[in-house]
């Protein structure tokens, strides 16, 4: 199983890096890690619009959603049956909001695998034909920073970054329809706290190269969802069954 996973996932991430890292001037590993980070959004973006649009979709059924907790006043298990109902018939998923970052796990466990194991020497024999070697790998990214050694000051970064994007889809989304359904709310105000502080504990201890894919990945996600609701804005407004 581990096997099929690093050719999977480690092995292509890691070639992907290294072609990255032997055309970026300077061969600057930070640099290459940006630039993949990116490359990954933008295979991602489809996934993303429709997370986004699904979960403006939940905030337009603010009403309905409504009626649902004075008619079943009392009756948990009713009304959170009623609730599934009422998304079902709608097409939208109040769950939709945690799937990027559920893809983002194994990604991150492939990188992780490549910053911990990819700068040995007999790393290099994994790369592909078509690959360059380039022989040794500088590890210091903008001329400072060591990829392969922890980082306290990127830590704090990737948490402080993942709490305002965080932040900000929740307003957005509140803006969207005036409210969100409670499983919906419930969830998104847990993930707004809870996970940039699991960000900050976990990224404490990572290589800052992975901590630096998190940093990029949180930005881009900040930029995105601003753009993407941009977009949406333009189109007339979604119609509730």
């Amino acid at each position: 199983m581990i096997a099929l996973f690093n050719e999977i996932l480690v092995r292509p991430f890691f070639n992907l890096l290294i072609f990255i890292y032997n055309i970026v001037p300077g061969a600057d590993f930070g640099v290459a890690v940006v630039v993949v980070t990116v490359l990954i959004r933008l295979v991602l973006m489809p996934l993303s619009i429709k997370t986004l649009r699904s979960q403006k979709n939940i905030a337009k059924l603010q009403p309905k959603l409504k009626e649902l907790q004075v008619k079943y006043k009392g009756d948990k298990q009713a009304l959170a049956r009623e609730q599934m109902a009422l998304y079902k018939e709608q097409g939208v998923n109040p769950l939709s909001g945690c799937l990027p970052l559920l893809i983002q796990l194994p990604i991150l466990l492939a990188l992780y695998q490549t910053f911990i194991n990819g700068f040995k020497p007999e790393s290099l024999g994994l790369l592909y034909n078509f690959v360059e070697n380039p022989g040794a790998i500088k590890t210091i990214a903008f001329g400072f920073f060591d990829i392969t050694q922890k980082s306290p000051i990127m830590a704090v970064t990737a948490g402080v970054l993942q709490f305002i994007q965080a932040k900000k889809a929740n307003l957005a989304a509140s803006m969207g329809g005036g409210g969100q359904g409670d499983l919906a709310s419930s969830m998104n105000k847990q993930m707004l706290y809870f996970f940039p502080v699991l960000i900050t504990i976990i990224s404490w201890n990572l290589p800052f190269g992975l901590t630096l894919y998190w940093v990029v990945t949180t930005l881009y996600s900040i930029f995105e969802q601003m753009w993407i609701n941009k977009q949406m804005s333009k189109n007339e407004p979604l119609k509730v069954k």
